[in-house]
């Protein structure tokens, strides 16, 4: 029997075509997530893109869920998915646009580039008296070096910045790369900040990443530093950011991701002259590349599932819980 493949992304034929000659002998539905019904979901051995968790939960024979995000938590926890569903993820489709993101907001915060544009939209010619800050030779830890903090510390190493890079572990028989200075473990974290005029963060959401940036840790960041998160909102205490900001050494942020999510109207970050916020967005599929990427890994994947090998980009569905909170499926960006 042929397998029947839901794919619910917003597809060129182009694409579409992609997919259907990697499984030329399966069946494929189209659709994008604003029309999927529920039972189109119910009816797939394979599921291409995050349909609605409500829905997903119906199917009881689907084989393998594949995310469009590089994250699929809330896939992950117990009851989402029948057991034996493989799950894979996107790692490998933002970093590219994710990284540009980086980079338009890291020279916006430097060059006062914004502050400009709040002048503007009030109608004042009046410049900023100080000077500002360059790229070239700016100390930039990148905290996650997965295929998003790579791909910026790549970007911010051709620009003339120097790049340490922290993962979770930090192996000695690893090369380091060209692009770095080094790379660490986390316990070397608590040591490299105080030398970082930019901290990235693109961490992924775990316990052990929960809260990792409280006072303490900000308190140690280099008078004048920016934060950058891309990864999740929870790594950092949106109020312990605000007052780094205020009375602390950090001299601004950008953030697409908050904790909570979405960050509540009365929160101080939204007022701070020197704090960037958008919704989440920039990754996404706003640039066109992006979702090329995720075809490009989802074609991949569909000829080794049907071959009958195992699938690329697997992401544990190991889990337990810790004080209510999802641990144990380990997604890290290393």
């Amino acid at each position: 029997m042929s397998k029947h493949i839901l794919v619910a992304l917003p597809l060129t034929e182009a694409q579409r075509a992609t997919l259907q000659g990697a499984a030329p002998d399966a069946r494929f539905e189209f659709t994008t997530l604003e029309t999927v019904t529920p039972e189109q979901v119910r009816r797939a051995d394979v599921i291409m893109g995050n349909v609605p968790v409500e829905m997903i939960r119906q199917n009881h024979h689907l084989e393998w869920f594949q995310s469009n995000f590089a994250g699929p938590d809330v896939y992950l926890e117990p009851g989402v998915l029948p057991d034996g569903c493989v799950v894979s993820n996107a790692t490998g489709a933002y970093g590219m646009a994710i990284s540009e993101w980086m980079l338009g907001m890291w020279l916006g915060l430097l060059k006062d580039l914004f502050l400009y544009r709040d002048r503007q939209n009030r109608h004042v010619w009046d410049a900023i008296e100080r000077p500002v800050r360059g790229v070239d030779g700016a100390r930039v830890l990148c905290v996650g070096m997965g295929d998003i903090g790579s791909s910026f510390a790549r970007r911010a190493h051709l620009l003339g910045a120097q790049v340490v890079g922290v993962r979770r572990h930090a192996h000695p028989e690893t090369p380091c790369p060209d692009y770095c200075l080094r790379v660490v473990g986390q316990a070397e974290l608590d040591r490299e900040l105080p030398q970082a005029d930019l901290v990235a963060l693109s961490l992924p959401g775990t316990p052990e990443t929960e809260g990792m940036f409280d006072a303490a840790r900000l308190a140690l960041c280099k008078p004048g530093a920016i934060l950058m998160n891309v990864g999740r909102g929870t790594a950092v205490d949106s109020d312990a950011l605000v007052e780094a900001i205020r009375n602390g050494p950090l001299y601004g942020a950008a953030l697409d991701v908050t904790s909570p999510e979405p960050l509540p109207p009365e929160h101080p970050l939204w007022s701070m002259d020197t704090v960037l916020i958008t919704p989440h967005i920039s990754g996404r599929f706003s640039l066109p590349r992006t979702l090329d990427n995720i075809v490009e890994i989802f074609a991949h994947n569909l000829k080794r599932y049907m071959a009958g090998e195992p699938v690329d980009n697997q992401v544990s569905r190991v889990t337990h819980y810790v004080s209510g909170e999802m641990a144990g499926h380990r997604l890290r960006c290393e």
